[in-house]
């Protein structure tokens, strides 16, 4: 992916979960509008991964830098901050993809699922955003990405959705603690998209519903949200903070 135009040139950001889907497209393009990008990926499998989007944005004439971390630990959040100050020397954009799935009935939740469930989408999204509230520079740009889930009456989603849903309150009031220095903080409340992330947990009659949710007849794809990923991150947003946006084909 090239941009011409290098909107971000100068900048330093921070993708989290940058190894596979909106991560890796989020990373890419960020380091193709010549932002300078750490690409942070959590588990030894999916390091070659995200060592390939390292190589992508470096062909693209900007700097990356690849770092494992377990944004469950407070402390490997604060490392990461680290890592991006000290190689590149401030951050002005962070965007947090990290996440995983979890789909059973409320009655049927373990509580080590529980635990899990929380600590990676309410935990490790509240540390991210209070260490960027403090690092990231004036004007700079927060993404969290939540999920539609949050706004629908549904079941067996219950504990993902509950726990992306508190990254939602995180972000409005974020937003207005630090909105005096210039700084947007925004969530991406996609729909089900057509990813890796989204089939694990789903059978034939399930993805069958959710496509004719949409106005389409089908499921989102990576390029229907990146849109808004470039919106919230470009020096245009400055007046659209604290806000959960749903990118979802009209689904609910």
């Amino acid at each position: 992916m090239e941009n011409s135009n290098q909107i971000l040139k100068g900048k330093v950001a921070i993708v989290t979960g940058a190894s596979k889907n909106l991560g890796a497209e989020t990373a890419t393009y960020l380091g193709s509008a010549g932002a300078n990008v750490i690409v942070h990926y959590f588990s030894d499998g999916s390091k070659s991964e995200a060592l390939q989007i390292v190589e992508k944005i470096k062909a693209s004439g900007n700097n990356a830098k690849l770092v494992q971390a377990d944004l469950r630990q407070v402390s490997e959040i604060k490392r990461l901050f680290d890592e991006a100050e000290s190689t590149f020397g401030k951050v002005d954009i962070l965007v947090n993809t990290a996440g995983t799935m979890l789909k059973k009935p409320a009655a049927e939740v373990l509580e080590d699922e529980y635990d899990q469930m929380f600590n990676i989408h309410t935990k490790s999204a509240f540390f991210l955003l209070s260490e960027a509230a403090k690092r990231v520079k004036d004007g700079g740009r927060i993404v969290n990405i939540s999920t539609t889930l949050t706004s629908v009456t549904t079941g067996l989603y219950s504990v993902y959705a509950g726990a992306k849903a508190a990254s939602e309150q995180f972000v409005k009031m974020i937003a207005k603690e630090i909105g005096s220095r210039g700084v947007t903080v925004n969530s991406i409340a996609p729909g089900p998209l057509n990813t890796s992330f989204f089939y694990p947990v789903e059978n034939e009659h399930s993805i069958d519903y959710l496509k004719h949710m949409s106005v389409q007849n089908r499921l989102g794809e990576i390029s229907d949200v990146l849109p808004m990923v470039k919106f919230l991150t470009s020096p245009e947003a400055g007046w659209v903070t604290a806000q959960s946006i749903r990118v979802n084909g009209g689904m609910f």
